[in-house]
């Protein structure tokens, strides 16, 4: 009797960043090595095959995502994005740009047939703009709030492919933290891996995710008190359980 195919899981974690002419333009992203390999290794425990990349540049980040489409998959396939970023796109280890929009193309049913029916499930480390979360006050007396923002990321939405659910670690236009322990975001994700919730559907174990950071987690030394705000978009048309191994 033939065992089942194993699911997939790509990581791809930036750390150092440099440009051609080989001057640095962004900061060396400490942590985010380490919880990467925390998090490949929970993946694989959970019955994923997992590849594990680092400091990858902008077209090796979308010849990983090609390479996808000529593998054999099981009944998932997770991608775990960790790099620097702004709204719809990260930043490959020579500071090139790396749209998203590019990457779900990659894996839509015209250009990758084998993953049509398979959910495609990813958790994006990145910032998606400037801007600090300062946070809310949940309950309030008084006091008028403040305009919604309106940021231009909805064509990037549509791009998702179909039975896709996409997870960032912060709300359009905000910046995403990460210290020399981690980031909120997949602290947050690791720590559902590890737990109960991991049987969750998938909705319900991202919705577990917002909450933890939302509650649990804010910023220490400059940003002191700054907050994150996750959110996750999905085109999946039933509920799946990804990660109850």
């Amino acid at each position: 009797m033939s065992q089942p195919r194993q699911s997939r899981a790509l990581v791809i974690v930036n750390t150092n960043f440099c440009s051609d002419d080989g001057d640095v333009v962004f900061p060396t992203r400490g942590g985010a090595k380490r919880e990467a390999e925390k998090l490949s290794n929970m993946l694989s425990r959970l019955n994923y095959k997992v590849k594990l990349m680092h400091n990858k540049t902008a077209k090796e980040i979308e010849d990983l995502y090609q390479q996808e489409c000529c593998c054999e998959h099981g009944e998932y396939f997770v991608s775990i994005i960790s790099s620097h970023g702004k709204e719809g796109i990260i930043f490959g280890c020579d500071s090139e740009p790396v749209m998203l929009t590019r990457i779900f193309q990659i894996l839509s049913s015209e250009k990758c047939p084998v993953l049509t029916k398979i959910p495609k499930i990813f958790f994006i480390q990145a910032c998606r703009g400037e801007e600090f979360d300062q946070g809310v006050v949940v309950e309030c007396d008084s006091g008028e709030p403040e305009p919604e923002r309106e940021p231009d990321c909805f064509s990037d939405y549509l791009s998702i492919p179909p039975q896709t659910a996409v997870m960032f670690a912060c709300s359009p236009g905000y910046v995403a933290f990460l210290n020399i322990f981690g980031s909120m975001f997949l602290q947050a994700l690791l720590k559902v891996l590890e737990g109960e919730e991991r049987h969750l559907a998938l909705n319900r174990l991202m919705t577990r995710i917002n909450r933890e950071v939302a509650f649990c987690c804010q910023a220490r030394g400059t940003y002191e008190g700054c907050k994150e705000m996750p959110c996750f978009v999905t085109n999946l048309l039933q509920e799946v359980f990804p990660f109850s191994a």
